[in-house]
């Protein structure tokens, strides 16, 4: 028997290996490709802190002028986790703009002939938008003192990673939604769209309980929610805060008077961002 036919029986688990390899190299370099577009537009960084300050410096200090305090608990305090992920929401949204750009001046069709897999280029772009939208999260976080939240390492690292994940399930919203969108203009608009509704039902700016009742139920479908109350959760383990002020700010989220688990809140922000990066995938296969 020949060398060659003994070889045989492995070359599909190498095929699966070289073509997995190839895949990781395709989305190294895309990831690659949106993490140096974002750093050599400094004006998009220093652009994307001018509403997030504004809410919180702005908006933070005016409301706790007119609401005072809630048990001695400072408002700015409470916003501080929200403005945090509206800060991640803008960047990682916006950052699936580089796809319809690509398309409108060819370049994505030179991505797609070549000899890579779309599923590869799907994953790094979404993976360069969550990179580049932490980044901004963590800039914005080194102004915890500013509102008086403590810099605790593991208070930090626990928004950090909610954030990542938080970043991932939009950019990959942003990406689906880009997939079939020829024109940056229309992209823009039906960004501005999801924008505001995504974030002022999150319940960033306001507790969850004591909503009428179709308020609830939008703020329940918001995936934002899901990230917002753990990110509030964390920031008020790590402060004084006595328990009127708990039952009054953080609440939590409730399903039917059950209150949701910060793990399981994590949960469905992560099932929400696989759902979203398959249809994208499911999207690309088709695009020509």
């Amino acid at each position: 028997m020949s060398a060659t036919a003994l070889d045989l029986p492995g070359r599909p688990l190498a095929d699966e290996r070289e073509s997995l390899a190839e895949g990781l190299r395709t989305i190294g370099m895309v990831w690659e490709r949106e993490a140096i577009r974002f750093f050599r537009t400094r004006a998009r960084i220093l652009s994307s802190f001018i509403q997030p300050v504004l809410f919180l410096f702005v908006l933070g200090w005016g409301m706790s002028t007119l609401v005072g305090s809630t048990a001695g608990f400072d408002f700015k305090k409470f916003l501080f986790p929200g403005i945090v992920a509206m800060t991640v929401m803008s960047t990682a949204l916006s950052s699936a703009i580089s796809i319809v750009w690509d398309r409108e001046f060819g370049f994505l069709r030179e991505m797609l002939v070549a000899p890579v897999r779309r599923w590869a280029i799907v994953v790094g772009k979404c993976l360069g938008g969550a990179t580049v939208a932490t980044f901004q999260g963590i800039i914005f976080l080194a102004l915890a003192g500013v509102a008086h939240v403590p810099y605790d390492p593991v208070l930090l690292l626990t928004l950090v990673g909610e954030l990542l994940l938080l970043s991932f399930t939009l950019t990959a919203f942003g990406v689906m939604m880009a997939a079939r969108i020829k024109q940056i203009q229309a992209f823009m608009a039906l960004t501005q769209l999801f924008v505001l509704p995504l974030f002022f039902l999150s319940g960033a700016l306001y507790p969850l309980n004591g909503l009428p009742a179709w308020l609830t139920v939008l703020t329940r479908i918001d995936p934002l929610t899901y990230i917002v109350d753990p990110m509030r959760s964390a920031v008020f383990a790590h402060l004084s805060v006595s328990p009127l002020a708990v039952h009054a700010l953080s609440p939590g989220i409730t399903w039917f008077g059950w209150v949701v688990p910060a793990g399981l809140c994590l949960a469905i922000v992560a099932a929400m961002g696989a759902a979203m990066l398959a249809i994208a995938i499911a999207e690309f296969r088709k695009t020509e």
